[in-house]
């Protein structure tokens, strides 16, 4: 099944490199992805769209991975980074940074790094009780999101036209920013992250069977879990830095993967790969639904997720 998401993927990136105001052929975007098309080819695969494509990839990849951590560890469908605050703590971080400092690349990756950090750690603060359990997380998270949304409205307002332009463009998670250096950085973090998290499986896979059964195997459930949300917390940092908060990714690609290679068992190649597949296909939608117009990829997930969480809600009641 990975194989089928993975083609699924492979071919969104072929469309995203060869739809456009200057159409390409598969043939060509093959060509000059292997360094042998004409001028025309590479400088819009190199400069314009490659940039776009491969970001959504690795934007949509990592949000998948980090919204299937949490909800594994947390234990509840709903508990994906921007549902519980992460993603909201990050967003504001990144806010301020923009319309006080107009903070951008690396400056802007790590002040996002370190807000979204902050604010898990507060929320992982509010809600231990012997540990951490889904339910006050959610509750908690809510709570702190909340705050963060409010810190982000006011630094909205507090800065000028142009700042708060700059700044709302970032907030809805758009891709039109996104150049080669800020690819090649999201990249190699994600590669890297990607590898801390598939080493834990083993832990995240025990700590589905719950805590006690954890604890009976001889794992230290709440060292494993600080260890797998901080890789989380990371992963979402990443994305929100390269994209601004792309929402609901998260939330959907673990269980769309579940359901795929079959519940029970954690597969965080899958989720990555969905991920990357839904953000794809919601910057193409974005781009070419309505002619004309440009919607930013956050825009179109939100409409696709925003359903999706109200049926998770109904269905839990």
């Amino acid at each position: 099944m990975l194989v089928g998401v993975l083609l699924v993927v492979l071919a969104l990136v072929l469309t995203g490199l060869g739809v456009g105001e200057i159409p390409l052929s598969p043939v060509q975007v093959l060509q000059a992805a292997f360094g042998q098309g004409d001028a025309v080819s590479d400088f819009v695969i190199g400069q314009l769209r490659g940039p776009r494509v491969f970001g959504a990839v690795f934007v949509g990849a990592a949000l998948g991975v980090a919204g299937g951590i949490v909800q594994s560890v947390v234990r509840n469908p709903i508990a994906s980074p921007d549902v519980i605050g992460i993603t909201s703590g990050a967003s504001a971080s990144g806010i301020t940074a923009i319309v006080l400092f107009g903070a951008s690349g690396g400056t802007l990756f790590g002040v996002v790094l370190v807000g979204a950090v902050v604010v898990s750690a507060v929320i992982a603060g509010l809600a231990w009780r012997r540990g951490i359990t889904g339910n006050r997380v959610v509750l908690v998270g809510i709570g702190v999101a909340a705050v963060c949304l409010a810190v982000t409205g006011w630094m909205l307002t507090s800065g000028t036209v142009t700042q708060a332009g700059t700044a709302l463009l970032w907030l809805s998670g758009s891709l039109n920013a996104v150049d080669r250096d800020v690819v090649v950085v999201l990249g190699v973090a994600f590669v890297v992250l990607m590898t801390l998290a598939l080493l834990q499986v083993p832990r995240l896979t025990v700590l589905t069977l719950g805590d006690d059964v954890a604890a009976a195997l001889g794992l230290r459930p709440n060292r494993a879990k600080v260890l797998l949300l901080l890789t989380a917390v990371c992963l979402t940092a990443g994305a929100v830095a390269t994209a601004g908060p792309v929402s609901f990714v998260a939330l959907m690609a673990a269980p769309i993967a579940r359901r795929l290679v079959g519940r029970g068992r954690v597969a965080l190649g899958p989720v990555a790969a969905v991920g990357a597949a839904i953000t794809l296909a919601s910057d193409l939608l974005g781009q070419f639904a309505i002619p004309g117009t440009t919607l930013p990829v956050g825009v179109v997930t939100g409409v696709i997720g925003a359903p999706y969480l109200l049926w998770l809600l109904a269905r839990g009641r």
